[in-house]
C-alpha cells in the first residue's frame, strides 16, 4: 500500500516544479513597473571587481525623475589618491533609463572623462531597492572589460513616497 503511494506521488513530485518554472517562463511579464516606478533620490554603493585598474569603490546620490532621466554625484573610494586628489563629490553625471513592466530595465550613465556606462537592473522593493551589473562601459569609444555591481536604496522614510 505504502508502495502505491508512493508511486502515485513520485510524478507529482516531479512533474510541478517543471511545471512552475515553464509558468514562470511563459507567464505574464507585467508585473507592475514602469519608469515612475523610480522617482526620487537614491543613495548607492558601486563595487567593481574587475577592471584594468583593479578593484575600487565609489559611493553616491543619484535622482531619477519618474521619466526616463538621471542624474547623480559620486565620490570614488580612493579620491585622494588620483591626481590630482578628490576633495569632493564628482557632478554633472547624467544619463537616462528605461524600466520594463516585468521590473528589469537598463541605464546609462555619462561619466564625463571616464565615459559611459550601461547598467542591466532588477527593482525591488516595490522601487525602495535598485540591484545593476555593468553591461558595458566605454571609455574613448572602446568598451572596458569590467564587473561591476551596483546596488541603489531609496532615500527617506517610508512616510515621504
Amino acid at each position: 500500500m505504502k508502495n502505491c503511494l508512493f508511486k502515485a506521488i513520485l510524478p507529482g513530485v516531479i512533474v510541478l516544479p517543471a511545471l512552475s518554472a515553464a509558468a514562470w517562463a511563459g507567464g505574464s511579464d507585467d508585473l507592475g513597473c514602469s519608469n515612475a516606478t523610480l522617482q526620487g533620490a537614491y543613495a548607492f554603493s558601486v563595487l567593481t571587481v574587475v577592471s584594468a585598474t583593479g578593484p575600487n569603490v565609489v559611493v553616491g546620490l543619484a535622482r531619477f525623475d519618474g521619466r526616463g532621466g538621471y542624474a547623480q554625484i559620486d565620490y570614488p573610494g580612493d579620491g585622494l589618491l588620483m591626481t590630482p586628489p578628490v576633495t569632493d563629490f564628482r557632478t554633472g553625471e547624467t544619463g537616462s533609463y528605461k524600466v520594463n513592466s516585468d521590473c528589469t530595465g537598463f541605464q546609462e550613465v555619462d561619466l564625463g572623462a571616464a565615459g559611459t556606462v550601461e547598467n542591466a537592473f532588477v527593482i525591488s522593493n516595490g522601487g525602495r531597492a535598485i540591484h545593476a551589473v555593468t553591461a558595458e562601459r566605454v571609455r574613448g569609444g572602446t568598451p572596458v572589460p569590467v564587473q561591476i555591481r551596483v546596488d541603489f536604496w531609496k532615500v527617506g522614510s517610508e512616510q515621504d513616497d
